[in-house]
């Protein structure tokens, strides 16, 4: 099975608890406006690669020690079957190395679709937020962007990992976004606050990095 990704790292430690793998799935049917993440909506764009090969590669830079994974995108059920096949393969490493890590998805579709559309798939994930991110609202508790959004924990794993996940605020600027390079491309990983991108690009132009393309113009 093949999955559209565009990109994929780790460890990831703003977007869930602990040390996670991050999977940023390619495609978004919804757009969100004011979405930070607007080089993932094109289905066309980013790269198929294989779900075993995908495996295999959070398998070899996490070594099997790692606290989640964290799926996002793009829309992650734009690709349902290929996401489907995914959290299989995850489940399946889980078991194999009696982990105890814990799967967390976003979502921009509101929860009674998924709900509707997508129950199965719903049933292999620890933990959700869904609805669209709604710009003119403030955060979210941790790891949201809208306060609309809730953190559904949908397993027994979750629960206990996340405890009271709605009384958990949104972490303090300086825990709220993680930096990558990756040859040409600079990656802001996490959920930044309003105004925060702009800053970001203010404090780089003062020491003359200018931005030529971003992903949230």
């Amino acid at each position: 099975m093949l999955i559209r990704l565009n990109k994929a790292h780790f460890p990831v430690t703003v977007l869930g608890p602990g040390r996670r793998v991050g999977i940023w799935l390619q495609g978004c049917s919804i757009g969100c406006p004011g979405c930070l993440s607007r080089d993932t909506w094109p289905a066309e764009d980013g790269r198929e690669i294989s779900v075993a090969a995908l495996i295999e590669w959070c398998r070899t830079v996490s070594a099997d020690t790692l606290d989640g994974i964290t799926i996002s995108g793009g829309e992650p059920f734009d690709q349902p079957a290929a996401l489907a096949c995914l959290l299989g393969e995850l489940a399946a490493w889980r078991m194999a190395i009696g982990a105890g890590f814990d799967i967390l998805c976003y979502s921009g579709y509101p929860l009674r679709t998924l709900q509707a559309r997508h129950q199965s798939i719903l049933a292999m994930l620890d933990a959700l937020i869904p609805e669209p991110f709604v710009e003119s609202l403030p955060l979210g508790g941790a790891w949201r962007g809208s306060s609309n959004q809730p953190l559904v924990v949908l397993s027994e794993r979750a629960r206990a990992r996340y405890g009271e996940c709605d009384a958990i605020p949104a972490p303090s600027p300086a825990r709220r976004l993680q930096v990558a390079v990756e040859r040409d491309r600079i990656w802001y990983i996490g959920i930044p606050d309003r105004g925060d991108m702009a800053r970001v690009e203010e404090r780089c132009r003062e020491q003359g990095l200018v931005f030529t393309r971003t992903s949230w113009r």
